[in-house]
């Protein structure tokens, strides 16, 4: 496996299964190699993510040398995972894992395009020319929540066509709903899920940002916010089934923390790319740019953390996505859904390529490692 698929610079900050440790350890890259930095000061990512400069801490410990950054990128993509070699996991562990939705004009239309197709993309290629025309205005040049997007809306009600999307797309309100547990998130190489009643689905490639709990962006890393379309279409209210499925978040390959060669700037700034490859030969390129999202991301973590909602632990926020795919796979006017077995590539130079393969919830890897699994294996090694 290619070492381009991680940064070459910055502080990167990973877990990764190690053999003949009980517990996930924490780990980074340098000079292309895996660095154990597992220690009783910080034993986990969220550890680290509330230090008071997590990037210096980690640039501080000098780690026990695991192996070379190409072995590992091996094992964690095509590797057997019987637990006789290292393989990377989500960056993540204790922290809540959180995601803003309707944060890009396109994705926006696709989500009106969906309720009104109620779960059947067989009517989304006519729906999707009705509505865009009925809609008419620019609204990537509307500020959400600003007077002009009120007139929007008003508009919008008055020819029939407004949508609770809508409401979260240009409204006061950002949607920020949890994606999964601590915990459940999935790393590079492993399987991504879908529920298998969804015959209607696709990826969606994000940034995400770390937050600590006192609400300070630490970091980012990418993410595959992976979609339900038609569960969703059906009923908003079928959010969760749509979005909360065993391995139906992944995060990766490492997070890069924020240091005076990264910021938010920088994240704001991203742009990037995915493809999907089919076993069936189909492939299907996207891309996204953090500079047409219509809600900064620091609003987006004000409406997440303060006053009204604490996460003592910190929380992953996935920033939305402005992908939304229409290419026919099999039928025309059939749009795109994934088949099993499809892989999934989401890049970006600073962040690397986080690369997974689609299949069924119920096939992928149980989810059995919790947060008290690694409370009780941390504190037997010493380590709590």
């Amino acid at each position: 496996m290619t070492e381009d698929l991680v940064p070459s610079e910055g502080v990167l900050l990973g877990r990764a299964f190690i053999p003949g440790c009980t517990h996930p350890r924490l780990v980074t890259v340098r000079d292309r190699k895996i660095f154990d930095i597992t220690t009783a000061d910080a034993p986990t990512s969220r550890d680290i993510c509330e230090l008071g400069n997590p990037a210096a801490y980690v640039e501080s410990i000098k780690g026990r040398h695991i192996g070379p950054l190409s072995d590992i990128l091996d094992e964690s993509w095509n590797g057997a995972r019987d637990g006789s070699r290292p393989y990377l996991l989500s960056p993540v562990d204790l922290q809540a894992v959180k995601a803003s939705g309707v944060t890009f004009v396109v994705s926006l239309l696709e989500r009106v395009i969906e309720e009104q197709a109620a779960g059947d993309p067989s009517k989304a290629a006519d729906l999707r020319n009705e509505i865009t025309a009925l809609v008419g205005a620019d609204l990537s040049q509307i500020e959400p929540g600003s007077d002009a997007a009120m007139e929007v809306k008003k508009a919008l009600i008055e020819k029939g066509v407004w949508s609770q999307y809508l409401e979260v797309g240009i409204g006061p309100d950002a949607e920020i709903f949890t994606k999964c547990q601590p915990m459940a998130s999935v790393g590079f190489g492993a399987d991504v899920g879908l529920h298998p009643v969804s015959k209607w689905n696709n990826p969606e490639p994000e940034v995400a940002l770390i937050v600590s709990s006192k609400g300070e962006i630490v970091g980012a890393t990418l993410g595959n916010d992976v979609n339900l379309r038609d569960v969703e279409g059906r009923s908003a209210l079928l959010l969760g089934k749509a979005k909360d499925n065993n391995a139906s978040a992944a995060l990766g390959p490492f997070i890069r923390l924020f240091d005076s060669g990264f910021g938010l700037d920088d994240v704001k700034a991203l742009e990037l790319t995915m493809t999907v490859t089919g076993e069936d030969g189909f492939v299907l390129d996207g891309a996204s740019s953090m500079s047409e999202i219509s809600r900064p991301p620091e609003k987006l973590v004000a409406a997440t953390v303060g006053s009204h909602h604490q996460y003592p632990d910190g929380f992953v926020l996935y920033l939305g996505t402005m992908f939304a795919p229409i290419k026919d796979r099999d039928t025309k006017g059939g749009g795109f859904t994934h088949k099993l077995g499809d892989v999934v590539a989401i890049s970006t130079p600073a962040l690397g390529t986080l690369k997974n393969r689609v299949q069924l919830s119920t096939q992928c890897a149980p989810w059995s490692y919790g947060a008290s699994h690694l409370m009780r294996d941390l504190a037997k090694a010493g380590l709590l």
